[in-house]
């Protein structure tokens, strides 16, 4: 999995559109090999970002836990301290 994609579920506040289409973009970039699409691949690009944005989303809504959601801050602090750790 990229380092760069966060998981989404199971926060509060969820997770916003912003945030999941930068997921989506990441998603789309890591596959086509690429960060910046070439004029001839550009409507396909962002179409594949746009489409996997919506999906990603209804599958978000459509997902199910007993586990409470978990704080953006407190799981940002243990990321970081994982990050400390890996490269100090």
């Amino acid at each position: 999995m990229c380092r760069n994609i966060r998981p989404l579920n199971n926060f509060e506040p969820p997770a916003t559109r912003d945030e999941v289409t930068a997921a989506a973009l990441q998603y789309v970039r890591k596959v086509a090999g690429t960060t910046k699409p070439s004029q001839a691949n550009e409507d396909a690009f962002y179409a594949a970002v746009k489409e996997i944005a919506h999906i990603t989303e209804h599958l978000l809504d459509d997902l199910v836990t007993t586990a409470p959601p978990k704080n953006r801050e407190v799981e940002a602090a243990k990321a970081r301290a994982r990050a400390q750790a890996r490269y100090a």
